[in-house]
């Protein structure tokens, strides 16, 4: 699967069924793999991707838990989100 294929699917919290967004950026170690994906922050949409720091919600791989047609279902606490 391609990273543009990746980008177009929404990536939602299975922990309280929020739309997170779509991913802006993906993660790669140093043997290529896939580390974490990253989402627009809380202000989300396109406005994210000028922002200075170019840094969203980074959701660690190993939080992915599907990989579907439409969307990327992922497990996160909610409170990350939350400003907690």
């Amino acid at each position: 699967m391609s990273f543009s294929e990746i980008r177009r699917k929404d990536v939602i919290n299975i922990c309280d069924g929020r739309k997170l967004g779509r991913p802006i950026d993906l993660l790669l170690n140093d043997s290529a793999c896939a580390e974490a994906l990253v989402v627009p922050g809380r202000s989300g949409g396109i406005l994210a991707l000028f922002r200075q720091d170019r840094e969203g919600l980074v959701i660690e791989w190993d939080r992915v838990r599907r990989i579907g047609d439409d969307v990327i279902l992922v497990e996160v606490d909610c409170e990350r989100f939350d400003g907690k």
